[in-house]
């Protein structure tokens, strides 16, 4: 099958948006779908903003998706003339004691492989034997929840024996000069060491990375290659690029030389994305300051995004033009976590973290102090901060993030310690 895209295109609803931790938890276990069609039939509007904000789910991102107005009749007309997709979703509110006979000119016409999913308005049981028994893959009670929907699509195409994947960390900078990467290198270190868990950091800034030189390391190969000759990335040969960084951590490092033009297209990335969740548990991707078709890309795919920024005019104002552009780029998942970095810079004014939160609406994952002894000394000797002082409030917070990116505490619980205490520290200052 050709490589398809989105046939609709939809602004983010926010009467939609799934501020249920739970409904986010659901989704954050499903596999991407693979390569199919699917037409979706709704009578309701609410059917049809659903089957759209699942549309543009993440997940969906190589699904070519559909959505029309009408019931089974409708979907009956259509495909006499034209080849049915891999799935069908039709709503209707038939009685069940018709809508087996109203089903049947929709069977004369659907090829032997497609699969039909309906939504009825009827709990009954004995209508549900009937349908599986006839053919249709599944049956739901209306009005359906975008994520129980997901999962039955999922239920259908997705192979629940294929291994799962693991987990990408996208980190970006709301600025140049923020920190992102040393806040991403830290955390690759961190979940590598506290959990025992094997992780890849991925330097995505080919000219000008520095996670070889964090981790004192010189490569002879890294991500370039993976990258430039995508038809050769497999396991094996991702095994050859990786540095090995401490017993649990390894790195795909960027070349940090300027020998070519670093241009590449919208999914140039997404073969090695792919690759690094097949391989580990957990995948670190330390991301550029840009604002391209790529890097668009990674962060709208990636499990978990954070963006760590400064307290400056410059950082919000940049921060919250990030937030607006991912809450669409990634309508079904949690916003990104924010960590604000230098606080308390001597001499420099700033905005108050208070301040800064207030404007963004939103809470920081954490704060990081202003310590330029401690990250001096951990950058120019190749280590981390944690390898440094492993009792310094830095190495504390670095702990508290990678709790949180990994889902291993809730936000919450973590910011009544290390967060509250940052907060007191810089208020006394």
């Amino acid at each position: 099958m050709s490589p398809v895209q989105y046939s609709i295109a939809v602004e983010s609803d926010s009467r939609d948006a799934p501020h249920d931790a739970a409904a986010q938890a659901d989704l954050a276990t499903l596999r991407p779908l693979p390569r199919i069609s699917i037409h979706a039939f709704c009578e309701s509007d609410a059917m049809q903003r659903t089957m759209e904000r699942m549309a543009r789910d993440r997940r969906m991102a190589k699904v070519n998706m559909r959505v029309n107005n009408g019931s089974i009749e409708a979907a009956a007309n259509m495909f006499a003339s034209a080849p049915t997709p891999n799935l069908i979703i039709i709503e209707t509110d038939a009685e069940p004691g018709h809508l087996l006979a109203e089903l049947a000119p929709l069977a004369e016409v659907c090829d032997p492989s497609t699969r039909v999913i309906i939504v009825g308005r009827y709990n009954d049981i004995a209508l549900y034997r009937d349908l599986i028994r006839n053919g249709i893959s599944e049956y739901l009670v209306g009005p359906v929840q975008m994520p129980d929907m997901l999962a039955s699509v999922a239920t259908i195409f997705v192979d629940p024996d294929a291994e799962p994947l693991g987990k990408a960390i996208a980190f970006i900078g709301a600025k140049g000069g923020a920190g992102s990467s040393t806040v991403a290198h830290n955390c690759a270190f961190g979940i590598s060491s506290l959990f025992s868990t094997e992780t890849i950091l991925a330097d995505l800034d080919l000219p000008f990375g520095t996670a070889n030189i964090d981790f004192d390391q010189d490569p002879a190969q890294g991500i370039a290659e993976a990258v430039f000759a995508p038809e050769r990335l497999d396991e094996v040969f991702l095994d050859r690029l990786l540095t090995k960084c401490s017993e649990h951590l390894s790195l795909l490092a960027a070349p940090s030389i300027l020998d070519r033009a670093y241009d590449y297209g919208g999914t140039a990335f997404q073969p090695v994305v792919e690759i690094l969740q097949r391989s580990a548990p957990v995948a670190v991707l330390d991301l550029p300051h840009a604002w391209s078709e790529w890097t668009r890309s990674v962060l709208a795919e990636a499990d978990e995004v954070v963006i760590t920024a400064v307290p400056d005019l410059a950082n919000l104002r940049n921060t919250k033009n990030m937030l607006d552009a991912l809450r669409k780029l990634r309508p079904n998942d949690r916003l990104p976590h924010l960590v604000l970095n230098q606080v308390g810079m001597p001499k420099r004014p700033e905005i108050a973290p208070s301040d800064f939160m207030e404007a963004l609406e939103i809470e920081p994952a954490a704060i990081l102090p202003f310590d330029v002894q401690l990250f001096g000394n951990a950058a120019n000797s190749g280590r981390m901060i944690a390898e440094v002082d492993a009792k310094s409030p830095a190495a504390e917070t670095f702990s508290q993030i990678c709790h949180i990116v990994t889902g291993r505490s809730e936000l919450k619980k973590a910011r009544k310690g290390g967060l509250t205490k940052m907060l007191g520290m810089l208020r006394r200052k």
